[in-house]
């Protein structure tokens, strides 16, 4: 059947994405959840042989927990980490974690993987020896001043924790996670109270509950991250105090005059504003928020947000990093993670369907060029070398001009490098530029990206990364990046009514067959779809079915 999608929801656009290029050049959608399969595969071989592998050994100091715990280089041939260097006990969460989530979005189970638990090892990242008692980027002060942050950045105090909770909802039945949470939950409440409404610091000292500053950027968007887990946790607990630290945070963003954005936490604020608008009656100003995500307008991290460019025929829009550093330096782990929040965000505020559909489009083009397998070897720094990345590491990031100050300066933009060689200088391979601690999050997208019967029309899964939503009905979001209508085809698993969120119709019942819908041009559809007649209802202006919300500004007259 044809079923025309005539959009009926208004929708926003986001002005930084309206400046990105409808359908990108050269389109070319790589296998996002192969390439996650493939990369868990590959990184977690401790006999993988060739120089500088493998990528992981076994550290066991014990720290915070009397277990071992799997290393994983930041980048390959980091000099500073592996079993022979600092006793075995640099290694970043961010890495770990990163990789560990991206696995289990793509259904690798993760606590019992050839007989090893690799879910339970991160609890080394606890740190309850120093009385934190939250996850962090090391599990302990001796290797902090190595690099990565560890007890005096901000963002890479919180975001662990961000990713503990996701790793948590996986694995829900993991012994300690229960107490670890709620830990964590206490610290990040007591500390939104001491803080009361101002986040203008460097970090926060857990243990002795205390904001400091020191020469770091202050980051108020801090604020995203701790109301992030605390309402994580409030859907997990249901503690009441836990939604009352999570509005207060928020209300601390929503709150500020100028874009406050630092590195990874606004996207999240963003789907936070949507959210909890939708579930909690909040008024958080969401366009404010996107805007500040994608802008490029941060002051203090100047010009941190989303770029735009076509550089030398290579669109690199949607990509992620600072839009000023050299003509611009994007990073693929910002990249890969942006998704996580912004994509389910559409589900809670439909209106941005088709700008965050386009965004998508654009991202998921882009981010294969940090792959030396995918980017032109004269736009990379390392094409002769791109064997040791074994087709599953990629540069850390992608620059308008090379950010070395003595090499590489003939390469024209874009130029595919990374940072590694700068982290200790002269001792540092070259080839420290791969990034395991980026590629290890490729799960991100190879949960949510899925290619149709239309080039260029995606099928991104609105529920693979809102974690501790209520439960949904499945739920897509298509974008036509075309300048003609297209019709998309959709296979139903089971029988099944599909609900376009757009038109906030039924555009099918009780159908097993596969069906076709039209997404008019530079548009989009958001199909939720439900077990056939399913019975549905409206309550204070929601669709509801099955005790499940399908719409939440469910407005059309019967």
């Amino acid at each position: 059947m044809n079923l025309s999608s005539q959009a009926q929801v208004k929708q926003v656009q986001i002005s930084r994405v309206a400046e990105m290029a409808n359908l990108p050049q050269p389109l070319n959608i790589i296998d996002w959840r192969e390439m996650a399969l493939r990369f868990d595969s590959t990184v977690y071989d401790f006999k993988a042989s060739g120089q500088y592998w493998p990528l992981v050994w076994m550290d066991s100091t014990r720290k915070n927990f009397d277990q071992p715990v799997m290393g994983m280089y930041t980048a390959i041939g980091d000099v500073r980490q592996g079993p022979n260097h600092n006793k075995g006990m640099f290694h970043e969460a961010l890495a770990n974690m990163g990789a560990v989530l991206g696995a289990s979005l793509v259904g690798i189970n993760k606590g019992n993987q050839q007989g090893m638990n690799y879910v339970s090892m991160l609890k080394n990242y606890f740190n309850r020896d120093t009385g934190w008692n939250i996850m962090m980027n090391n599990t302990a002060p001796e290797v902090a001043l190595l690099g990565g942050g560890y007890g005096r950045d901000w963002w890479y105090d919180v975001y662990p924790n961000v990713l503990f909770y996701a790793i948590y909802e996986k694995y829900p039945s993991e012994p300690d996670f229960d107490q670890m949470a709620k830990q964590i939950a206490e610290k990040f409440f007591k500390a939104d109270s001491i803080l009361n409404g101002n986040y203008h610091y460097s970090y926060f000292d857990y243990a002795a509950m205390l904001p400091k500053t020191n020469t770091i950027c202050v980051q108020p968007d801090a604020a995203a991250g701790h109301a992030y887990v605390l309402y994580a946790a409030y859907k997990k607990f249901g503690d009441p105090r836990y939604l009352q630290g999570a509005i207060s945070a928020m209300k601390a963003l929503d709150a500020e005059k100028i874009n406050p954005t630092y590195e990874l936490l606004m996207p999240f604020g963003a789907y936070l504003a949507a959210r909890m608008n939708a579930e909690s009656g909040t008024n958080f100003d969401l366009a404010k928020m996107l805007d500040w995500t994608f802008s490029g307008t941060a002051v203090c991290r100047e010009g941190w947000g989303f770029l735009v460019g076509n550089w030398n025929g290579i669109d690199i829009s949607g990509t992620v990093g600072s839009t000023v550093d050299h003509g611009g330096y994007s990073f693929l782990m910002n990249t890969f993670d942006a998704a996580w929040p912004l994509v389910p965000l559409v589900k809670y505020q439909p209106a941005y369907a088709t700008a965050i559909g386009k965004w998508m489009l654009n991202a998921v083009n882009a981010s294969r060029l940090f792959y030396p397998q995918y980017m032109p070897a004269a736009h990379q720094t390392l094409a002769e070398l791109a064997a040791v990345t074994k087709g599953v590491i990629a540069y850390e990031g992608m620059a308008k001009a090379s950010t070395f100050e003595d090499r590489y300066l003939d390469l024209k933009a874009p130029v595919a490098q990374g940072d590694g060689p700068k982290w200790v200088p002269g001792k540092n391979p070259e080839v420290s530029q791969f990034s395991v601690y980026g590629s290890g999050h490729v799960g991100i997208f190879g949960s949510i990206v899925q290619k149709t019967n239309v080039e260029g029309v995606l099928q991104l899964d609105l529920n693979a990364t809102d974690f501790y939503g209520a439960k949904s009905f499945p739920s897509w979001l298509y974008y036509n990046p075309h300048q003609e209508d297209k019709t998309v085809r959709f296979e139903p698993l089971d029988q099944v009514d599909v609900y376009n969120l757009l038109t906030q119709r039924f555009i099918a019942r009780n159908v097993r067959a596969p069906i076709e819908f039209t997404i008019p041009a530079l548009a989009s559809a958001v199909l939720v779809v439900l077990p056939a007649g399913t019975k549905t209802r409206v309550k204070n202006n929601q669709l509801l079915g099955a005790g499940r919300v399908i719409d939440y500004h469910y407005s059309r007259k019967n």
